[in-house]
């Protein structure tokens, strides 16, 4: 095993500490590749030979330095290559780490019984279009001929689907930087069934975000919602920004949304979350002019009310909306 794929167990507040996590991972080799928002992977070739031990046992060192210097868990899958390692970390729990194991026909019998989701890069419409013909499981589609899968979804995605199944894993780690990123989480005291305090806490979440990149003069390209259910399940989507903005209606109306797309129809919600994604300077954005008077009152507003914030409190001043709303 020379691949592992770490998920950090970081709570949406936390999501800006990956990249310190990244750098403690960097201590064991320079080949990390992020995974926003939680997670990595790492190519540990140099590492085994320079520390005289193996990936699985690097994986306990990196959990323990992760506990014991940032207080975060993690879970880690370990491979040959970077697609089964993260195959190997949906089965994996914090404290063990799931290897895949060595050997082709090893690994082939690893993969047979998953579900062809569990592939990375495979969706839930190529796994229903599969699904339809009885190829649910990788075992059954590393079965198929391969025509037959090029004729369902394709020359080339049929042939890397038949290879992946097969258990081939022609990816490699590459290197790259994580942008930082901006997260809030509004949870409710009780399962949350009336739209209206959905919204409200939409509200409230965009503000927040907004402020903060003011603050740090940042401005994000894309947005991302979460919804958690009281089933624990979760429902995420993401928007890039028709430009990079800082600007907190601009944020709101993105967040209002992507929540009217989900059609949700008595949902019991547990927790509303939001993230800004690739941050850039601000004075490095371009903002279309709009000649809108109006638009230009709310910016100037938002200003003063950001000087406001900073000497009187975050609650110092808000949307009326928001008027009576817990802290």
């Amino acid at each position: 095993m020379t691949i592992l794929c770490v998920r950090f167990q970081l709570p949406p507040t936390r999501e800006a500490d990956l990249p310190r996590l990244l750098g403690m991972l960097e201590e064991f080799t320079p080949v990390v590749q992020a995974l926003p928002p939680d997670g990595a992977l790492a190519d540990l070739r140099g590492a085994e030979r320079y520390f005289g031990r193996g990936a699985v046992e690097l994986a306990s060192v990196i959990r323990v330095r992760s506990l014991a210097l940032y207080g975060v868990d993690c879970v880690i899958g370990a491979g040959p290559g970077p697609m089964l390692a993260r195959v190997a970390l949906r089965d994996a729990v914090p404290g063990v780490t799931c290897a895949v194991p060595e050997g082709q026909e090893a690994i082939a019998e690893f993969l047979a019984d998953k579900p062809v989701a569990a592939l990375p890069g495979v969706g839930a419409a190529t796994a229903r279009t599969l699904g339809d013909y009885g190829l649910d499981t990788l075992g059954r589609v590393a079965a198929a001929p391969l025509s037959t899968l090029q004729r369902l979804i394709g020359a080339k995605a049929g042939r890397e689907l038949h290879e992946k199944a097969n258990g081939v894993d022609r990816g490699r780690v590459v290197p790259n930087a994580v942008s930082r990123s901006l997260a809030t989480e509004r949870p409710f005291d009780r399962d949350e069934l009336d739209p209206d305090r959905h919204r409200r806490a939409l509200l409230s979440a965009a503000e927040d975000i907004g402020a903060r990149l003011r603050a740090l003069e940042k401005v994000c390209r894309t947005l991302t919602l979460t919804v958690r259910y009281a089933d624990r399940s979760a429902t995420t989507r993401s928007r890039t920004l028709t430009e990079p903005t800082a600007h907190s209606p601009d944020l709101t109306r993105a967040a209002y949304g992507m929540y009217e797309a989900l059609g949700l129809q008595r949902a019991r919600v547990r927790a509303i979350a939001l993230r800004a994604e690739g941050l850039d300077p601000a004075d490095q954005a371009s903002h279309q002019l709009t000649f809108d008077p109006v638009d230009e009152k709310i910016r100037r507003i938002e200003e003063v009310a950001d000087r406001a914030r900073v000497k009187f409190g975050p609650r110092a001043v808000m949307p009326g909306g928001l008027a009576g709303l817990a802290a």
